[in-house]
Formats: structure tokens, C-alpha cells, sequence
């Protein structure tokens, strides 16, 4: 890999460590600390999912104006703001509106995290993706582990040591990112092409494939919002639940060269990562409604994150491959926002149904979007097909 995008790795373990020391306890600390209902859990998640995905939006938006440096810089500051402001005060109200900032600063951060990964090594093709994911995964890992640490102690703690890596992250950008260069093309000559070019393929493509993803992650996001709720009534403890996020990160760091052997010879179209990944969730949310205990659980987790080591890299993978030249930060910004859609909406629909019904009606709901997750997937390309099929015939005549 080259040296740029080494420094966009050890970024974004930075930053996702210290993002994973607070959100996978949200809803416990939610639910347990401040009283509230999964519903009400549930809705304050979509609030901070909902700014993201505004966030996303604007920041891959940012991304082709200014670069990814100041685009980067920027998502931190709006982040760190919120987090000074929660190790004084994290009552009721100020930790609803702290979360809703926070999601918007992150928000920025990741499509410009990913458009960089993309353009500092295009030859890398879905390598250069999945170091990122990697790197995500890997801070995935230290900070539930850590976090689940140290909330178990205090949640005090938590953001004290989360506010603190994140000005740490900001020193490894402000210092470390200003030399990544990034070519931005003026935003005047990309409408201009665009109006000479037919995008509308690619767009519907994009589209079809963020439908699937989007459903994908309602399905996935049960996890640290309704089921992580739910292993406490089981008899979880809060050290176990982090630590099956600490598996997560652990695995997908260790298991690179297995899958990669798989997606060189077994599934080497993105197209059929994807697919093979989703089928992988069903069983695994198959495993977790059967599961009684923590074993059921650990063997849910392992077979879940099998199945996003296929789904979630391929993803920016489609999105960059899609982009035109100079809409890359707006591509990978619509991807990550339909991501943190999925995000915004998956609490709430599990908090309301576990409510409402139960786990089971949960889990059944649940494998009835990944099918038709599966389906979006599985015609994402038949525009592309159906243009280039036109382009031919036109050719030919």
C-alpha cells in the first residue's frame, strides 16, 4: 500500500476507536442509566443516524470542492465540541443533543475517509477499500473492549477517554493529512461533462445497490441497539456483550488472508461477495434468535461478521467504481448516508417491534429485508447491462 493511504489507516483507527468506546453502549446506558424506554432509545439513536446521514451527504459534497484534508479537519471539530461538552454534562437533554452534533461531525468524516482511500491508490481497486474496513474493524475491536472496560467500572470514563482520542485524531490529521494529495476538478467542468455524458445507469445502479445496503443495515444495526439490550436479559454481562464486538474486530483483522483466498477463487465478482455475504447474515440472525446464552451468542457474532466481510467492503468498492471522475466524494457520500439511514431507522423499527411484539417477531422481520436486501443486490446492474446492451445494438446499426 502506499504511505498515503497508510496514514488514512492509522486515522481511521483512531477514529474509530474512539467513536467505539460510546456507541455500542448507547442503548444500554439509554435504557439502563438515564430510564429510558428501547422506544425512546430507539429514537434518539435515529436523531444521531439522521444527522449522519447528513453529514455524509455534505461531507462527500465537501470532499470535491476542498479535498479531504479540510473536509477531515473540519467533521473532527464539529465532533469534538459535543464530546468536551459531555465530560462536564451527560444528562438527559445534553446527551440527546450531543449525540445529534456528534453524528453530524462523523458523518463528514467518513465518505471523505473513503473518496481519499480511493483516489491516493485507485490501482487498488477493493484493496484499497478494504484497508480502510480493516482499520474500522480493527478500532472496532480496541475500543469495545476498552469501552466495556471501563464502563463497567463508570461510564464517566467513557467520555473523558473518548474525548481525548479524538483530539489525538485530530493532531494525526492536522499533521499527518495535509500532504495526502488529492486532485479536486472544479465543480462547473463536472456539471459540464455530465450534461455531455449519460450517468443515469450509473445512478440507478447506485441506487438499487444502496436499497440493498440500507436494508442490510437496518438488519445489522439490531446489534447494538435491541439485541445488545436484549443480552442483558439474558444474563449477559456488559464486559461479554463488548466483548463480542472485540471478537468482530478481532476476526475480520485475522480472517483477511482466508477470505481473501475465497474472493480470489470462489466469489471474485463484487456482485457475488455481496450475495454470498447477505445469505450469511440470514443464518447468523438464524443463530442469534436461537441463542440462549453467551455461547449462542459468540457463534451468532462469528457467523455475522463472516458474512460483512464479504457485503461491506464491495460496497465503496461499486460506489467508486460507478463514480464519474470528480463525483467520487459525492458517490461514496450517498453510499455511507444510505449506511447511516440504515442506522437511523433499524432502532427505532427493532426498539418499536420488541416492544410491541417480541424478539422472535423481531428476527423474522429482520430475515424478510435481508431477502429483499438480497434482491436489490442481485439487479443493482442490470441498467449498466441494459446501456450497454443499447450501445451495441446502436453500434451494430
Amino acid at each position: 500500500m502506499p504511505r498515503s493511504l497508510w496514514l488514512l489507516v492509522i486515522g481511521t483507527i483512531i477514529n474509530v476507536t474512539a467513536s467505539s468506546f460510546l456507541w455500542p453502549l448507547n442503548t444500554i446506558y439509554i435504557h439502563d442509566e438515564l430510564g429510558k424506554s428501547l422506544t425512546t432509545a430507539g429514537f434518539v439513536l435515529m436523531l444521531n443516524a439522521g444527522a449522519s446521514v447528513a453529514g455524509n451527504l455534505f461531507g462527500g459534497v465537501l470532499f470535491d470542492k476542498i479535498g479531504g484534508y479540510k473536509s477531515i479537519l473540519f467533521g473532527i471539530v464539529i465532533t469534538m465540541l459535543p464530546l468536551v461538552c459531555l465530560i462536564v454534562n451527560h444528562s438527559w437533554m445534553v446527551y440527546v443533543i450531543a449525540l445529534i452534533v456528534i453524528g453530524f461531525g462523523t458523518g463528514v468524516v467518513f465518505p471523505a475517509t473513503y473518496a481519499m482511500a480511493g483516489s491516493v491508490w485507485p490501482e487498488g481497486g477493493r484493496k484499497a477499500f478494504n484497508a480502510v474496513y480493516v482499520a474500522q474493524n480493527f478500532g472496532v475491536a480496541l475500543g469495545s473492549a476498552l469501552g466495556g472496560l471501563v464502563a463497567s467500572y463508570s461510564f464517566e470514563w467513557i467520555f473523558l477517554a473518548n474525548g481525548l482520542l479524538y483530539a489525538v485524531f485530530f493532531l494525526v490529521v492536522f499533521f499527518g493529512f495535509r500532504n495526502i494529495g488529492v486532485q479536486t476538478i472544479n465543480p462547473a467542468s463536472v456539471i459540464q461533462r455530465s450534461k455531455m455524458e449519460k450517468n443515469k445507469s450509473k445512478l440507478l445502479a447506485l441506487t438499487f445497490i444502496a436499497a440493498g445496503y440500507l436494508l442490510c443495515w437496518i438488519a445489522y444495526v439490531q446489534w447494538q441497539s435491541t439485541i445488545a439490550a436484549y443480552t442483558q436479559k439474558v444474563h449477559i454481562s456488559l464486559t461479554q456483550y463488548s466483548l463480542l464486538w472485540t471478537i468482530n474486530g478481532a476476526l475480520i483483522v485475522l480472517a483477511q488472508p482466508l477470505v481473501s483466498w475465497f474472493v480470489k477463487h470462489a466469489a471474485k465478482s463484487l456482485k457475488k461477495q455481496m450475495i454470498i455475504g447477505i445469505a450469511i447474515f440470514m443464518v447468523s440472525f438464524g443463530a442469534a434468535a436461537a441463542a440462549e446464552d453467551f455461547r449462542g451468542f459468540f457463534i451468532a457474532m462469528v457467523i455475522l461478521t463472516i458474512g460483512e466481510m464479504f457485503v461491506w467492503p464491495a460496497v465503496p468498492t461499486i460506489a467508486n467504481d460507478l463514480a464519474p471522475k470528480g463525483r467520487e466524494g459525492f458517490y461514496q457520500g450517498f453510499i455511507n448516508s444510505t449506511a447511516t439511514g440504515g442506522r437511523m431507522i433499524g432502532p427505532l423499527l427493532g426498539g418499536a417491534l420488541a416492544d410491541a411484539f417480541s424478539m422472535p417477531v423481531l428476527f423474522g422481520v429482520l430475515l424478510g429485508l435481508l431477502i429483499a436486501g438480497m434482491v436489490f443486490t442481485i439487479v443493482y446492474d442490470r441498467p449498466l447491462k441494459a446501456e450497454e446492451k443499447e450501445k451495441k445494438v446502436a453500434v451494430s446499426s
